[in-house]
């Protein structure tokens, strides 16, 4: 390809369009916005081979601020309206951008069956455990007792575990980050991209309105050492703010240990993102009540497998059916089997 038809090359700008981002100030939702845009160009995708997908909710204004092909849809719905067309146009790459309350209540069915069919796309749930647009209400991931504008006097449901509603569902990618790590939020995303298959990445997104500073023992500077756990295949369970703390296994009990207290790396759990069982541990390890020790929150990919994905086993199933019995729309139209109605 000559120099004066070669494509030209993208950057995080040509991602961006004019219209003006109407999020609060402060938000976390800029920085995934940023962080996306970022990503964008080393795709190596045409902006119109990309379209953002959202549903109802802060998070689900993305599509405007992006400048690829997108559709704010319905409540919920994201994930349906994606299966559809990833399914009637598989070429595309689509993203799901969607939030804990939109993705896990009113559209939680449409959720699960996406991940079980596994098509290939990427599905990104801004996560800040409260319902932001409609003004501070408690969703399906706030904590048990939150005190909201819809439960004064505490919320008494049980949340759900994101990650570990994915793994039920057989996601084949499942991993978390956070709105602000912006190097380790990029590296998911393109990890989530490279996947073949459904992607579920979880991001930790703080609203500053109506439940700010949520995460914060994870995200701010004196504390994140102690209180997170950066996930990388083939390396042991190590963390702390001088790397001298790591989680080994006893049977199928989380530990942490004391690397300078006689103890070494190489009794650490070792990760393995392709080990569905340990991931099962992994995804709820913060709230194992038999865990010994204060364990800390893991950020990274948990778990991905291979499986076939929906869009192309139904291409195939379609081939096959054809070679079998060609159709021929004037023959059916002209055939015998026809109704009359007097």
């Amino acid at each position: 390809m000559s120099e004066s038809t070669a494509a030209p090359v993208l950057t995080a700008k040509d991602f961006a369009t004019d219209q003006e981002v109407r999020w609060c100030p402060g938000c976390g939702d800029y920085s995934i916005l940023a962080q996306v845009q970022k990503v964008m160009p080393s795709l190596g995708i045409a902006r119109e081979n990309i379209v953002i997908i959202s549903g109802i909710g802060c998070s689900s204004r993305f599509p405007y601020y992006m400048n690829t092909y997108g559709m704010h849809s319905i409540h919920g719905r994201a994930t349906a309206i994606a299966s559809g067309l990833k399914a009637s146009r598989p070429e595309l790459s689509v993203w799901i951008v969607t939030g804990d309350g939109d993705g896990l209540s009113i559209g939680g069915n449409h959720t699960i069956h996406l991940l079980r069919r596994n098509f290939d796309v990427n599905v990104l749930l801004f996560n800040n455990q409260i319902y932001g647009l409609t003004k501070g209400q408690y969703s399906p991931t706030s904590e048990e007792h939150k005190i909201t504008k819809s439960t004064p006097v505490g919320s008494i449901d049980h949340p759900f575990n994101p990650l570990a509603l994915a793994m039920g569902a057989d996601a084949t990618f499942v991993a978390r980050t956070m709105d602000r790590d912006p190097k380790h939020l990029q590296a998911m995303l393109l990890k989530a991209n490279g996947h073949k298959g459904a992607s579920f990445l979880e991001i930790y997104q703080n609203c500053n309105i109506f439940n700010d500073g949520a995460f914060e023992v994870f995200t701010e500077k004196g504390s994140k050492p102690e209180e997170t756990l950066f996930l990388e295949q083939g390396q042991p369970l190590i963390f702390g703010a001088n790397k001298n703390k790591g989680i080994k296994l006893d049977g199928f009990t989380p530990v942490v240990v004391n690397l300078d207290e006689g103890h070494s790396a190489d009794e650490l759990w070792v990760h393995d993102e392709n080990d569905i069982y340990k991931a099962q541990i992994l995804v709820r390890i913060f709230d194992n009540p038999k865990a010994v020790g204060h364990l800390p929150r893991p950020f990274g990919v948990f778990y991905q497998s291979d499986r076939s994905c929906y869009e192309d086993v139904m291409a195939m199933q379609i081939e096959e059916a054809i070679a079998k019995k060609p159709g021929d729309l004037d023959a059916l139209l002209r055939g015998k089997e026809v109704w009359t109605i007097n």
